[in-house]
């Protein structure tokens, strides 16, 4: 078993998806890799937000999203900029009630708002979360 925290170690994605230990975390990964044809890179992040190793998903040098790995659940990072901002905002009132609330009390910084969305179960949220990577994507 890896330890999360430990940045001599760099995991594999599997090693990840074995700490996690909810399928739905490679699930979530081949689904990216296959809608979005993205890469992943696998970082180490010293932030006292999400000390430990993380998962970046990018398309053509666009970061799309991040996921922290956490036992049992991951949380994704999805960072909705001043483009990507009207078009999310039109789309709201589609997704569940839980990401309207989180869109809403989440501050915006630098013009951004940095949504991290937990995920333990394949239900509408994961749904949602990939309509937001659309909108990233420029789809």
């Amino acid at each position: 078993m890896i330890d999360i925290r430990d940045r001599t170690a760099c995991p594999t994605l599997e090693e990840i998806g074995e700490y996690v230990k909810n399928p739905l975390f490679i699930q979530f990964c081949e689904d990216i890799k296959n809608r979005y044809k993205g890469k992943e890179k696998i970082e180490f992040s010293s932030c006292s937000w999400k000390f430990g190793w993380n998962v970046k998903w990018r398309k053509a040098g666009k970061n799309l999203c991040t996921i922290y790995p956490e036992k049992g659940y991951f949380s994704v990072l999805i960072v909705i900029g001043q483009k990507e901002k009207e078009a999310v905002e039109a789309v709201l009132e589609e997704c569940t009630a839980e990401l309207r609330e989180l869109y809403y009390q989440t501050q915006m910084g630098n013009g951004q708002k940095w949504l991290m969305i937990d995920l333990e179960e394949k239900s509408k949220m994961y749904a949602d979360i990939f309509h937001l990577l659309d909108i990233r994507k420029g789809r």
